[in-house]
């Protein structure tokens, strides 16, 4: 079994770089903080720092080390907090990973039902790329990862992606933009400035083949990977920026923007990604039942139904 002590020390020497600085915080002498040390590489049978100059730094087996026990103690912290709060006090951590293709509105909109449980949860969201937060699930310090695509293929961790919502996609413009462009839609758009966004989002690809597939040819005046970023930039007269349609009245309040067009042609789709074959977290189940009853649109009886709440229609990994 670990030593949690040796970790401890192991966890100031990694985040100090130094065994001098960190035996000066943890008021031991350098001499007694190597010998810990070295007993620790010893019980794991592992070297987890090599020397480089006078620093110490981490060798691959100790980057390892390193994010297990920041792990180990960020849970010990909250579970001292927990135990320190008085019982109707209580919280249950809910923490979310949310794709930045994923636009904020979107997120809030999702999580609020979260908020409204009757066992109460924190919330603690987490913004990064997509395969990051995958890898952060995959060792459970995710409980979900909200995004506009399905986990990828080529990431190995086993997952399901369970179906939120659909909506179509409207495109906006400055109000002194908006009265340049006429009522032509989608025509209006040939040739002028077009906002996209960034290469990791679903959209991209699908939005340029619609337009290319009408003739329609805008000039590409800016690409972002944030897409609360692409709409400061388009309420700033930059160009015309696509929106999900589940929010284009949050869009126009928000920015101040014109909506000029919208189409039900290209989607936007938006997924709860789970280490789970079915959902069982009630925040979660939550989460889904909002997507499906309020937030976007339903499915027409000539489309496919809409899977179940809590019932995946895609995953990756091995079963």
């Amino acid at each position: 079994m670990i030593n949690y002590r040796h970790l401890q020390y192991f966890l100031q020497v990694a985040r100090a770089g130094s065994v001098n600085r960190a035996a000066e915080k943890l008021h031991l002498t350098p001499q007694t903080l190597s010998g810990q040390i070295k007993g620790f590489e010893e019980r794991l049978g592992i070297e987890l720092f090599q020397r480089s100059g006078r620093k110490l730094e981490l060798t691959e087996a100790g980057r390892l080390a390193l994010s297990y026990a920041d792990e180990i103690f960020r849970i010990g912290a909250e579970l001292e907090e927990s135990l320190g709060e008085a019982p109707g006090a209580r919280m249950t951590p809910f923490r979310v990973g949310i794709s930045d293709a994923v636009p904020k509105t979107i997120s809030h909109r999702l999580l609020m039902p979260a908020l409204g449980l009757e066992e109460p949860v924190k919330l603690i969201c987490k913004e990064d790329r997509l395969e990051r937060l995958v890898a952060e699930l995959a060792i459970h310090r995710l409980d979900i990862v909200l995004a506009n695509k399905p986990m990828p293929s080529t990431v190995d961790v086993k997952g399901y992606s369970h179906p939120l919502g659909e909506c179509g996609v409207a495109f906006f413009a400055s109000k002194a933009l908006a009265k340049k462009l006429g009522a032509d839609f989608p025509g209006n758009l040939d040739g002028m400035p077009l906002l996209l966004p960034g290469e990791d989002s679903a959209l991209r690809v699908p939005l340029l083949r619609w337009l290319e597939k009408r003739g329609v040819s805008p000039r590409i005046a800016g690409e972002f990977d944030d897409s609360a970023l692409m709409k400061s930039f388009g309420e700033a007269g930059l160009g015309v920026f696509p929106s999900p349609a589940a929010i284009a009245d949050e869009v126009v309040r928000h920015y101040q923007v014109a909506r000029i067009g919208q189409t039900d042609e290209i989607h936007e789709r938006y997924f709860a990604i789970t280490v789970e074959r079915h959902v069982k977290h009630p925040a979660v189940l939550a989460m889904s039942e909002t997507a499906h009853n309020s937030l976007f649109k339903r499915i027409s009886p000539s489309q496919p139904r809409r899977p179940a709440p809590g019932r995946p229609t895609q995953k990756s990994g091995s079963e």
